[in-house]
């Protein structure tokens, strides 16, 4: 199975610090990639989600949550295009929170916050286990960002959208790969620039942005 792999508020401002190359180069069995983001990966595995974040768990010099879902939900939630008609530009990020699992319906739902006068974040819409909102770049609304979890009622780690489309742009390549009958890929490099060799030609995964990630 494909997975995609999301730690919860690590190698973020100094904080729970580890080094991603070294996870992936432990956990060869579990075909680890390395987004480039703080503490996102993609995985290819026969040994299950649970024996994978067993395996991440047991490997970093701290305790984590580690939210794993399956590949599809990371496909249909990019070629939904949910941001399309959402505003963009330097001052505006758009994000998706990922939970461990299934979300409850949020009454309220798009919401912005605070609740009056001008938005610092707003929530657009919940899919699955996504959270899906803008937060503009401001102090301010990072400490918004920071209580999203008590708005959802469920522990969340946060990327940005462009570290979402990087995620899609791994697992589309892993799955070309498998599609076009090719034994494996080859893991170039970790880090902000990842490639694989999928049928002898060099595939760039650009990790977007460092991230905001909730704490």
């Amino acid at each position: 199975m494909t997975l995609a792999v999301f730690l919860r508020g690590v190698n973020v401002g100094g904080h729970r610090t580890f080094r991603p190359s070294a996870l992936v180069g432990e956990l060869r069995g579990h075909g680890l990639v390395n987004i480039g983001a703080a503490g996102t990966f993609v995985a290819k595995t026969a040994l299950g989600r649970a024996r994978l974040k067993a395996d991440i768990l047991r490997r970093l010099p701290f305790d984590a949550a580690v939210m794993i879902c399956d590949g599809r939900e990371v496909l249909q939630l990019v070629s939904a295009d949910p941001f399309a008609d959402q505003p963009s530009g330097p001052g505006v990020t758009r994000f998706v929170s990922v939970a461990a699992k299934r979300l409850r319906p949020l009454p309220g739902v798009p919401l912005s916050l605070p609740v009056s006068g001008e938005w610092l974040l707003k929530v657009i819409a919940l899919r699955g286990r996504f959270v899906l909102g803008l937060y503009r770049r401001e102090m301010k609304a990072i400490q918004h960002l920071s209580r999203l979890d008590k708005v959802v009622g469920a522990p969340l780690t946060t990327r940005s959208w462009n570290t979402i489309l990087s995620v899609a742009r791994a697992l589309e390549a892993r799955r070309d790969a498998q599609l076009a009958g090719h034994g494996h890929e080859t893991l170039l490099a970790t880090g902000p620039h990842a490639h694989h060799v999928v049928g002898g030609h060099a595939h760039e995964i650009d990790a977007g942005r460092r991230e905001v990630a909730a704490a």
